[in-house]
């Protein structure tokens, strides 16, 4: 088994979901377990690192019951952040802070657990380091519950956002035809994805003997129609009293343009900041079609469920976070521990190690043959993909009625 002389750091970015710390429970343990003298957590990711932020990691994870809590425990616990490393051109003296307090350190292995924007940072300092003859490796541990990264058959956080997305979908339908009884009515579910409907597509996952699941689901994937939109919900209105809608936030027209009730504005990143496509459709409801209707935005609660985590999610985070030591340990450097599915039925699956260089900054969307031919659902090819990832549930540690969760006073200060 290849070893670790020197010692290891470990960060996470972006946004947090319900497993992230799964996968640094997973480093953390393997590269203790490799011979790492430290492992080092930066405290919001490499932005804190550039401030010489970081908590040596034995000081908080002290035995074995630590690393389990750390498994169930959702959001980063070593904060995250969003910041996007300038070209190697552009600001070498970045490049250069960053490596002199890597050295200071005595790092040897950099891990980086995130999605797009992550694995572009460990694509510039991998290369940083191969031009100018540093010997740190450097590789990345997916995450995001967008499912959105190219590469690997899905990413940590989502199975558990699913998860919560199908469960709070089941729960909103059986709400709402409690009062179905003598009005009709319209229920709009705005659920998360700017550019792709992985999300959204986990709705239908709450179809099954006790419940029919939305009515119509619409991604980003394909065009939006507002008149298409209204005919579907009219068509089934005739049908039925209560009609439920699920739908991506990042909906747009055919031109591009966001259904949104404010005008989107992007982020440093470009990408846009969107607000109220679920609020937009519920005033056109109630402008053109005249019944009641209420929009519901799932928002943060989807990647910060923890109490409803998937088991197969917690455990797929955790062994993505060993093989990531692992790999660096074996001297491969610029790469991303990725998934590749064997099987649904029986649901197989293997790590792979891919290239942060094919990964950073694409995007995966939902392929065109998941979603039907009216733009309104998705197909029995989705739900098999998705229906494996959130199998398994799991046991928490309670307290006074209350999940326990590891504590984060570190980020408090």
């Amino acid at each position: 088994m290849n070893g670790i002389r020197g010692n290891v750091i470990v960060g996470q970015s972006g946004g947090p979901t319900a497993v992230i710390n799964s996968s640094l429970a997973g480093v953390f343990k393997t590269a203790k377990d490799r011979g790492a003298n430290k492992v080092y957590g930066m405290l919001h990711g490499i932005q804190g690192l550039l401030q010489e932020r970081y908590v040596d990691l034995d000081d908080h994870i002290k035995n074995d019951l630590d690393i389990e809590l750390l498994k169930r425990t959702p959001s980063a616990y070593l904060g995250s952040c969003r910041f996007k490393l300038p070209e190697i051109h552009e600001n070498p003296e970045i490049y250069e802070k960053i490596f002199s307090i890597m050295n200071k350190l005595e790092i040897e292995v950099f891990i980086y657990i995130g999605g797009n924007d992550s694995m572009d940072t460990i694509k510039k300092l991998s290369d940083y380091a191969i031009l100018t003859g540093q010997s740190q490796k450097f590789v990345g541990v997916p995450k995001t519950i967008d499912n959105d990264l190219a590469l690997t058959d899905h990413t940590p956080g989502y199975g558990s956002a699913a998860k919560y997305i199908a469960t709070s979908t089941k729960e909103v339908i059986r709400d709402g035809l409690g009062f179905s009884y003598k009005k009709q009515q319209v229920i709009i579910i705005e659920i998360m994805g700017r550019n792709a409907g992985w999300l959204t597509g986990a709705a239908a996952l709450s179809r099954g003997e006790d419940c029919d699941g939305p009515d119509l689901i619409y991604l980003p994937e394909v065009a939006f129609s507002k008149e298409q939109f209204l005919a579907d919900v009219k068509d089934k209105l005739t049908k039925q009293k209560t009609v439920i809608v699920a739908v991506s936030e990042g909906i747009h027209d055919a031109d591009g343009n966001y259904i949104s009730s404010d005008s989107a504005v992007a982020d440093k990143f470009g990408h846009a900041q969107l607000s109220g496509a679920g609020k937009a459709l519920e005033y056109l409801v109630r402008d053109e079609i005249g019944v009641k209707v209420r929009s519901i935005e799932l928002n943060v609660l989807q990647r910060c469920a923890g109490h409803i985590a998937s088991r197969t999610d917690i455990t797929e985070s955790f062994s993505l976070g060993q093989a990531a030591v692992k790999y660096a340990a074996e001297g491969k450097t610029g790469i991303m521990a990725a998934i590749e599915r064997i099987s649904n039925d029986p649901y197989q699956w293997v790590i792979k190690s891919a290239d942060v260089a094919d990964i950073a900054n694409e995007a995966k969307s939902v392929p065109v043959e998941w979603i039907n031919e009216a733009g309104n659902d998705v197909t029995d090819e989705m739900i098999d993909y998705l229906r494996p990832l959130i199998i398994g549930e799991v046991s928490l540690q309670y307290k006074d009625g209350l999940p326990v969760y590891l504590p984060v006073d570190h980020l408090l200060h």
